[in-house]
C-alpha cells in the first residue's frame, strides 16, 4: 500500500555494495520496481526488490568505464532490445550502453571531450548527453546526430521533453537553454549559480535545482512560476513523484527533502556530507545515493519500513557524524550562546527544524521529527571536520569539480590566480599549463609545482568554503550567443519599378526539364484515379537557378558602374569582357570562359554592397559552367569565394544580395568541384544560410529550401548521419516560418530524399517531430504536387 500515517517517509533499507560515492540513480524498467546505481568506484549496479524482506538484491555489476561513473539513464524498450538498455556516462568522457543482463558494454559512445555528467533518453532510441566540455550531444543508437553548442560553461543537467524535438540543458553558466530540432530557442535566466538538475513536470512545465540552494519551477515559454527555498547548500539532484507535481531533492547539506503542495514537507538528514542523487520508484519509495557509498531507500508504506533495530542503527550512525560548522548547513554558530540539553524538552515547531545544544563542551545538532514527536540527534558539531572535501572532490572552478582549487599570488601587487588540481594530475604538467594559461613567467615552474606537492600531501589543507565562486563569471561578463539578438527584417527591396531589373522577380520556377517536372509549375502533374507514382524523391540531381535576362543585368551593371567610385569603376573594355562572359553563360554555347573574364568578374563582385548585385547575378549564372565552377570551388580558389558569399549571408545585408548568394551556392552543386566544396563547408554554410529564414521574402525562402534540397541530394548517396541530422534540423526550423508553397514543396522533397532507405534518418526525423509538422500539407489542394509529395513522405514516417 502507499498509505502511511500522514505520508511520513522512514528508512526502508540501507544497501552496501559500492566502494565509493554513489553519483547517479535511475529507476529500472526491467526488473520492475528496481533501480540502477552508478559510482565513483567505476561500476554500475542493477538492483531488484528482494521478495523475502524489505530490501533489494544486486543482480549484477556492470563495468566499462576507466574512470568515475557519474550519471545513468534507461533507454526505453525497442524491437531489438525488448527490455530496454542502460546508458552510463563517466569522467573518461565516454558513454557506455549495456543490456540489462550483461556486465560488459554492448557498445561505447565516444565524442565528448570531458566528463559526461548527465543523460536523458527520448522516444525512437534518442539519447541526450551533457558534458563539462560545454556541449550536449544527441545520439541515435551508436551514432552522434547533433551537437548542441551555446553554453559558456559545463553542462550539468539535460532532459528530453515529452514534446518531440524539444530538449533542455542546464549549465554552470547559470542558465538553462531550450533547444528545438538542435537549435537554441530560449535561454532561462534566474539561478545565481551552477544549474545542477532538471526534472519534467508536464509538456509545459519543468523544475531546476542549483548551487544557489534554490529550486525553480518554469513554464516552457520562459516564465519562472515559483522559487522554492529550504536547502542550505548546493542542491545536486531533483526527482518528481509519478503523476503529480510533488518532488524530492538532495544536496550538500546532508539532506533529502520531500516537497509537497509547494512546500518542504519533510527533511531527512543522512550520515554523509554530499547526498549526490535521488530517484523516485513507481511505488513512491525514494532511493538516495551519497558520498559514503551507501544507497538508502525511504518509504511511506508501513509494511516496507525497516525493523526497529535497523532504524535505531541508522539513527546511531547519524548521531555520530561530525558536522563542520563552516559548511553553513546549520547557520552561524556561536558555541558560548548555546543552551544545554534541557532545551530539547521544548517540542519543535515544524518537521526538519534543527536545534543546537551544548552538552559539557560538546556541541550537538538535533532535528525535530513531527511523526515521532521527538528530537533526533543528527551529529556532533566539531571545530573543523577535515571531511568536507573527503573523496568528494567538490571544489568547483569554471563549473567543473576538482579535488583542490588553490589561490596563487605571483607578486604582492598583482592579481591572484586560481589553480585547479586533481590528486591524479601531474603537478609539473599542471604547473606548466597554469603558467601558460595565465601568461606568467615560465621561471616560476619549480616554485608552483613544489607548492602543489607541499599542499596535497596526505589530506586536504584547504577550507572549501571560499572556493566556489567562479572568478570568471562577474555579472557584466560577455557570454557569446546569449544576447536575444532578434534580427531586424531588412527594409523592402527598393528595385521595384515596372520593367526594371529585379533579381529573382520573375515567376522564377526552375528552368523546365521536360513536360512533367514538378519544379516548373508548367504542365502540372495531374493525378488520375490511377495510383499516383512517387516522381518526387529521392531526387538524384541538384536543382539550379538558370533563368536570366542578360540585357537587364548588363544595363544595371553599366548604370551602377556610372555611380561607382574611381577605385571600383570598370573601363569600357572591362564591360565588354563581362558582356561576352554573360552571353556565353546564358546561351549554352561551347565557349570556355577565359582567365581574363573571370579576373574581371572577381573585381566586379568585390564592389560595395549597395551596387554589387548585378555582378553577383553574373557570378550566380557563371558558376554553373564547369570551368568557372572549377575556378572558384577548387582547392586553390575556394577560400575567397566562400568568404565573399558569407559576407552577403547576413541578416543585415540587402535582400537582393542574400538571394543571389543563396542561388550561387545552389548552383555550385552542378559540378564535382562545387559539390566537394559545398560538402566540406556544409556545417558553416548551413549555419549561415539558416539565418536567412527570418525575412518574409518568398524568393529567399525558395532559395534556402533549394540549398537544403541540394544538400539532401548529396547526402542521400553517402553514410553521413551528422550531415543528415543537420539537414533535418534545418528543414524542421525553416518549415516553422515559411509560407510559400514552392519553398514547402522543395523542403518536402529534401525530407523525402534524406529519409529514403535510411532507418536512422527516419527515427531522427520522428524524434524531431517533423511528421506532426508537415501533416497539414497533406490536404493542400493547389498545387497538387505539395499534397502528393507530403503523403509520400508521411508514408515513410
Amino acid at each position: 500500500t502507499m498509505a502511511g500515517e500522514g505520508g511520513v517517509y522512514r528508512l526502508r533499507c540501507s544497501l552496501v555494495g559500492h566502494g565509493q560515492d554513489v553519483r547517479g540513480l535511475t529507476r529500472s524498467l526491467f526488473p520492475q520496481g528496481g533501480f540502477v546505481s552508478v559510482s565513483r568506484d567505476r561500476t554500475a549496479r542493477l538492483w531488484t526488490p528482494d521478495g523475502l524482506n524489505r530490501g533489494f538484491a544486486e543482480i549484477h555489476c556492470m563495468s566499462g568505464h576507466s574512470n568515475f561513473v557519474s550519471c545513468v539513464c534507461i533507454i526505453p524498450p525497442s524491437d531489438l532490445y525488448p527490455c530496454g538498455l542502460i546508458a552510463t556516462g563517466g569522467n573518461d568522457h565516454n558513454i557506455c550502453i549495456f543490456t540489462v543482463d550483461s556486465p560488459a558494454p554492448l557498445y561505447i559512445l565516444k565524442g565528448h571531450k570531458n566528463t559526461v555528467c548527465s543523460l536523458s533518453s527520448g522516444k525512437f532510441g534518442t539519447l541526450l548527453s551533457g558534458s563539462w566540455d560545454t556541449t550536449a550531444k544527441v545520439w541515435l543508437n551508436d551514432r552522434c546526430m547533433m551537437t548542441l553548442q551555446g553554453h559558456a560553461a559545463a553542462i550539468w543537467a539535460v532532459k528530453i521533453l515529452p514534446e518531440q524535438g524539444l530538449m533542455l540543458t542546464g549549465s554552470a553558466d547559470k542558465t538553462i537553454k531550450l533547444w528545438k530540432a538542435g537549435r537554441c530557442e530560449r535561454t532561462f535566466t534566474g539561478h545565481e549559480d551552477c544549474v545542477r538538475g532538471l526534472a519534467i513536470l508536464s509538456e509545459m512545465e519543468f523544475l531546476s535545482c542549483a548551487n544557489d540552494a534554490s529550486v525553480r519551477r518554469w513554464l516552457i515559454s520562459g516564465e519562472c512560476l515559483h522559487v522554492y527555498y529550504g536547502h542550505t547548500n548546493y542542491i545536486y539532484s531533483i526527482s518528481v513523484f509519478p503523476q503529480c507535481k510533488d518532488f524530492v531533492t538532495t544536496g550538500e547539506d546532508r539532506s533529502l527533502r520531500i516537497w509537497k503542495q509547494g512546500g518542504c514537507a519533510q527533511t531527512i538528514r543522512l550520515p554523509a556530507q554530499s547526498v549526490w542523487c535521488c530517484c523516485v520508484l513507481d511505488n513512491g519509495d525514494i532511493v538516495v545515493g551519497a558520498s559514503d557509498g551507501i544507497i538508502r531507500v525511504f518509504t511511506e508504506s508501513l509494511e516496507r519500513t525497516a525493523s526497529a533495530e535497523e532504524i535505531q542503527a541508522f539513527e546511531n550512525e547519524l548521531s555520530q557524524v561530525s558536522i563542520d560548522p563552516k559548511t553553513g548547513d546549520l547557520g552561524d554558530i556561536n558555541a558560548d550562546d548555546l543552551p544545554g540539553k534541557e532545551h530539547l524538552k521544548d517540542p519543535g515547531t515544524r518537521d526538519g527544524q534543527t536545534r543546537l545544544i551544548k552538552d559539557d563542551e560538546k556541541v550537538e545538532a538535533y532535528q525535530w521529527s513531527v511523526s515521532e514527536g521527538r528530537w533526533i540527534k543528527i551529529g556532533d558539531v566539531v571545530g573543523s571536520s577535515g571531511a568536507t572535501q573527503q573523496t568528494s572532490g567538490k571544489v568547483l572552478f569554471e563549473g567543473k569539480e576538482y579535488d583542490y582549487v588553490f589561490t596563487i599570488d605571483i607578486n604582492e601587487s598583482g592579481p591572484s590566480y586560481r589553480l585547479p588540481y586533481n590528486i591524479a594530475d601531474d603537478p609539473w604538467l599542471t604547473a606548466y599549463n597554469f603558467l601558460q594559461k595565465n601568461d606568467l613567467n615560465p621561471m616560476f615552474l619549480d616554485q608552483v609545482a613544489k607548492f602543489i606537492m607541499d599542499n596535497t600531501k596526505g589530506q586536504a589543507l584547504l577550507s572549501t568554503s571560499a572556493q566556489f565562486s567562479d572568478p570568471f563569471t562577474g555579472a557584466g561578463r560577455y557570454v557569446p550567443g546569449s544576447s536575444s539578438g532578434s534580427s531586424t527584417i531588412p527594409a523592402a527591396d527598393p528595385f521595384t519599378g515596372a520593367g526594371r531589373y529585379v533579381p529573382g522577380s520573375a515567376s522564377n520556377a526552375v528552368a523546365s526539364v521536360g513536360g512533367v517536372d514538378p519544379y516548373t509549375g508548367k504542365s502540372a502533374y495531374q493525378s488520375s484515379a490511377a495510383e499516383v507514382k512517387n516522381i518526387y524523391f529521392p531526387k538524384k540531381d541538384a536543382v539550379t537557378f538558370g533563368q536570366a535576362n542578360p540585357t537587364q543585368i548588363l544595363g544595371k551593371l553599366k548604370e551602377l558602374n556610372g555611380s561607382a567610385t574611381e577605385e571600383h569603376k570598370l573601363t569600357e573594355d572591362d564591360l565588354i569582357i563581362l558582356e561576352k562572359l554573360l552571353s556565353a553563360m546564358c546561351n549554352t554555347s561551347a565557349e570556355t570562359p577565359t582567365a581574363q573574364q573571370l579576373q574581371t568578374l572577381w573585381r566586379a563582385v568585390n564592389w560595395p554592397e549597395d551596387i554589387v548585385f548585378p555582378a553577383l547575378d553574373i557570378l550566380r549564372l557563371s558558376v554553373r559552367h564547369p570551368t568557372v565552377n572549377e575556378n572558384f570551388c577548387s582547392e586553390k580558389g575556394h577560400v575567397e569565394f566562400i568568404i565573399l558569399l558569407f559576407k552577403f549571408l547576413n541578416p543585415e545585408s540587402k535582400q537582393a544580395n542574400q538571394l543571389l548568394a543563396l542561388r550561387a551556392l545552389c548552383n555550385c552543386f552542378v559540378s564535382q568541384a562545387g559539390q566537394k566544396l559545398m560538402m566540406a563547408q556544409r556545417d558553416e554554410i548551413m549555419t549561415q544560410a539558416i539565418e536567412m529564414k527570418s525575412g518574409s521574402n518568398k524568393n529567399i525562402h525558395i532559395a534556402l529550401a533549394t540549398l537544403t534540397l541540394n544538400y539532401a541530394v548529396c547526402l542521400h548517396e553517402v553514410d553521413n548521419i551528422e550531415g543528415k541530422a543537420q539537414c533535418l534540423s534545418v528543414i524542421s526550423t525553416v518549415m516553422e516560418v515559411v509560407q510559400d508553397l514552392e519553398a514547402i514543396f522543395r523542403l518536402l522533397v529534401a525530407l523525402g530524399t534524406l529519409i529514403t532507405d535510411d532507418t536512422n534518418a527516419v527515427q531522427l526525423a520522428k524524434s524531431l517531430g517533423v511528421d506532426s509538422q508537415i501533416k497539414k500539407y497533406a490536404s493542400v489542394s493547389e498545387p497538387a504536387k505539395v499534397k502528393e509529395c507530403c503523403r509520400f513522405v508521411l508514408n515513410l514516417l
